[in-house]
């Protein structure tokens, strides 16, 4: 489906590229190419790293509804912003509002953490069908509707589903659909089929297992050949801060009132993906390694 696409738009030569510009991207050393096949590890995923029961006391009940109260302020740039304050402007000065945030977040310095991706996938997805799962201000998912992708918005806020039908309309995006993530069964209403699952910081916040149970219900709509492209991040990262609880690393790595954050290594990612399998397309660290990028193509 998109593998050639990618290839098209320079694939990993495009990032040599803008690692020797940024000085900040870490890619995997590989004798398996750009498409690498991987055996997929058996294992649920460093449950040690918790003490007993944690898990269930920060997420007893309904964990989409705890996330709710962290997720209704969203990262915008280097700075956080509420949905519903930006509802409160008008059409111009959110338009404006809402550039200048992107801009911020993807030119300049922060092409190295952000713009750098809107370059290599904003021609790859026009054209495709995406599920931007945790779409928040939209400052990927909208960019890539501009340029042509059919962007499916979920998100676990109205607020924030509420501002993104808002923008689309200033920004003349028709091509777009929103889903209001209030459980996991809302997921069985995406399209039979889509050809990309993208994930933007969306899956690190909640148990491994919680993660898995969500991904299961996105890759029901994921066919062969579809690519699953997902932020995180690294574990280098974690020992580095101290290897703390994921329950209070959150707060260290997404300010305060943020319940649990969890790493990931390409491993651990695709055993949180089984049964499914993956080729692996890019495995980077980048952002003097403070996130890893994952984009996978499914073979089964």
């Amino acid at each position: 489906m998109l593998q050639g696409s990618l290839q098209r738009s320079g694939g990993l030569p495009a990032i040599r590229r803008l690692q020797k510009m940024t000085g900040s991207v870490r890619g995997r050393k590989s004798t398996a190419g750009p498409a690498e096949r991987v055996v997929v590890l058996k294992g649920e995923g460093d449950a040690a790293q918790e003490p007993d029961g944690m898990k269930d006391r920060v997420f007893g009940g309904d964990p989409f509804a705890l996330l709710r109260r962290r997720w209704n302020v969203l990262p915008a740039g280097n700075g956080r912003v509420a949905a519903a304050d930006l509802m409160a402007l008008s059409d111009a000065e959110l338009l404006t509002t809402w550039h200048r945030l992107r801009d911020d977040a993807t030119t300049g310095p922060a092409f190295g953490v952000r713009g750098w991706y809107h370059t290599l996938y904003r021609d790859v997805l026009a054209g495709r069908t995406a599920v931007d799962v945790g779409a928040g201000l939209g400052l990927d998912g909208l960019t890539f509707a501009a340029h042509g992708a059919r962007m499916i918005f979920v998100d676990i806020v109205e607020d924030n589903l509420a501002l993104l039908r808002r923008l689309a309309g200033l920004l003349d995006v028709r091509d777009a659909s929103y889903l209001y993530l209030d459980d996991l069964a809302a997921l069985r209403t995406l399209p039979d089929r889509v050809d990309v699952i993208w994930c933007q910081g969306s899956m690190i916040n909640v148990p491994f297992g919680f993660a898995a149970r969500e991904a299961s219900a996105l890759l029901e709509h994921l066919p062969v050949g579809g690519r699953w492209i997902e932020l995180a991040y690294p574990r280098a990262r974690w020992e580095r801060e101290g290897a703390l609880p994921f329950h209070l690393w959150g707060e260290r790595t997404d300010g305060p009132g943020t319940p649990w954050v969890e790493w990931y290594d390409r491993d651990r990612l695709l055993r949180r993906l089984e049964p499914a399998a993956f080729d692996v397309v890019l495995d980077i660290e980048f952002h003097n390694c403070q996130l890893v990028w994952f984009d996978l193509c499914r073979i089964r």
